[in-house]
């Protein structure tokens, strides 16, 4: 394939003097390990194909110069990371000389900067300069050329400004460490974040009982491969990038489920309705401090503009501080969320994602930023039934994960459309317990909503028999769950307040696994003219009156 030039913004390192100025500044100087190329390759690190070496001519000073060829697929890398300090201005320089050669920094905290030239067989200074972040320690500086265009050269490297001293001061202890999201066979660990004079690296989580922390990036941890019935008690402490670590916190203690979570029982939450968290109101704490509701489902966690990378709806970091510190504060009060991937849009980590490794992480990703261990999988578009359902059991048998499939309704007496029997049948054949979810909106009927909504409830209940023939009917009712759309409906039905107790009445008397409806952010009155709005159910209505009618089956 031919590649282009892009057209970069690059970091570069400054041979010029450069003076720190003010009380208290030292004098800039080069932080660079053997800049000119006179003691070998000593500090740099260069890629494999890079055929680099010190040679003796041409140079630019000294005795010695970096050579190095870009193979085909290779730009000749040869980097160096340094320790600077947070906050501080730097300036990048070098000599080169070549057909196309480019110097740049990562990990500055900012904008990474990168220039380039086309100097040929004449020693050109490249010249940039940057301002590391508040919590940056260290920066990578490099030289590379592009892609087969011949040998490069490189000298006198240049990165003037001060070096960054030893940081020897540990961060904050974590605090209101919290344990909760029990099922049979795991526990959620959540603390708040701790504070550093440079910047947290990651938390150690240590189970008592045990020698060996657990390390994770995010304020949440599921463990897992716990034995059921049982309290298991967690410690938490914090660690920066010197190496430096703050004390243990408070133990803080939970219990496994005996009866209820894991894969053998996915009816654990009995109500999750879905909320739209890439919206920042309504607030998941703030719902439950007006209801009491406990439980919800996120939606969504799409693929980002990478590729296999969760973010929600496609767009919000996963790890977004809005979105974690609300989940948080909902666990404190005892509740829990179910992750929602896939949806109406898109694009989903089911088809960007690869393989059924790639997409495992990706789950996996998602489950540990929240400190969750339920997944809702959502089909509204042609899938890998086969790749998705080998992640989803290796998901479950390694951790005990809790998973739902939300699916499209055929019509009232159908049950699920075609592909979504096939899902559930490819499921049902790799032994993957799963929770079956049918999206009771959108689908074609005659008579009365809630009648047709109940109807096609039942045909599910039929579809999963024959999917499941060894199951008895309890267990069958025990594994499905129904979400209906309250109020207006997109394809014209009305799904009102007697037809949400009328679903109510159903989940009751058959003891089903779960309700969910769409969506909390649609519960509230304020448009009672029939539109259909993402942010109001369209009829005449009370503030969380739908999630009061079905908090009652919990």
């Amino acid at each position: 394939m031919r590649r282009t030039f892009p057209v970069l913004v690059l970091t570069a390192i400054s041979t010029f003097f450069i003076a720190i100025l003010g009380p208290g500044h030292a004098m800039a100087a080069n932080v660079l390990t053997d800049p000119g190329f006179e003691s070998g390759l000593s500090g740099w690190t260069c890629s494999a194909s890079s055929s680099a070496a010190v040679v003796s001519s041409p140079v630019h000073s000294g005795s010695g110069a970096l050579s190095a060829t870009p193979a085909g697929q290779d730009t000749a890398r040869c980097q160096q990371s340094i320790t600077v300090r947070p906050s501080t201005a730097y300036t990048l320089s070098a000599w080169v000389r070549g057909a196309y050669v480019f110097l740049g920094a990562t990990g500055t905290g900012g904008t990474d900067p990168q220039t380039w030239a086309a100097p040929g067989a004449a020693w050109t200074q490249l010249t940039t300069s940057f301002t590391t972040g508040a919590s940056t320690s260290t920066v990578t500086v490099y030289v590379q050329g592009w892609y087969g265009q011949g040998t490069y050269y490189a000298d006198d490297v240049d990165l003037d400004g001060p070096g960054g001293a030893a940081d020897t001061t540990p961060p904050s202890v974590p605090g209101t460490v919290s344990v909760g999201g029990a099922t049979t066979s795991s526990l959620t660990v959540s603390w708040s974040a701790s504070t550093d004079n440079i910047g947290v690296t990651g938390y150690d989580v240590l189970r008592g009982g045990t020698s060996a922390p657990v390390t994770v990036t995010g304020t949440s941890y599921t463990a897992t491969g716990l034995n059921a019935g049982t309290s298991y008690s967690f410690q938490v402490r914090a660690r920066d990038a010197a190496g430096n670590t703050s004390a243990y916190s408070t133990a803080a203690s939970g219990t496994t489920s005996t009866g209820g979570g894991g894969g053998g029982n996915p009816s654990a939450i009995k109500v999750a309705p879905f909320i739209d968290i890439t919206y920042s109101t309504p607030s998941l704490a703030g719902v439950h401090n007006a209801t009491g509701q406990k439980y919800f489902t996120l939606a969504f966690a799409l693929g980002d503009s990478t590729g296999c990378n969760p973010a929600w709806g496609g767009t919000i970091p996963i790890n977004d501080s809005r979105i974690v510190n609300d989940v948080h504060a909902l666990q404190a009060a005892g509740g829990q969320v179910v992750v929602g991937t896939g949806g109406a849009l898109g694009p989903y980590l089911e088809q960007s994602c690869g393989t059924s490794a790639a997409l495992l992480a990706a789950y996996e990703k998602v489950l540990d930023t929240v400190g969750t261990n339920y997944l809702d999988v959502d089909i509204e578009a042609s899938i890998d039934y086969n790749k998705v359902n080998t992640a989803l059991l290796q998901l479950q048998q390694q951790r005990g994960t809790v998973i739902s499939y939300t699916l499209r309704v055929q019509a009232q007496d159908y049950g699920l459309d075609p592909f979504s029997v096939q899902i559930l049948q490819d499921a049902a054949a790799k032994g993957l317990n799963v929770l079956v979810n049918p999206m009771l909106m959108d689908f074609g009927y005659t008579g009365a909503w809630g009648d047709a909504m109940v109807s096609a409830a039942n045909a599910t209940l039929g579809q999963m028999k024959q999917i499941w023939p060894s199951k008895s009917d309890a267990q069958i009712k025990a594994m499905l769950g129904i979400t209906p759309m309250i109020g207006k409906n997109d394809t014209g039905p009305t799904t009102t307040q007697a037809d949400a107790r009328q679903l109510l009445s159903f989940a009751q008397s058959n003891n089903i696994g779960r309700i969910g409806f769409w969506s909390v952010g649609r519960d509230n009155g304020g448009c009672p003219n029939g539109s259909v709005s993402p942010t109001c159910s369209g009829i005449s209505q009370s503030a969380y009156e739908f999630t009061t009618i079905f908090k009652a089956y919990s």
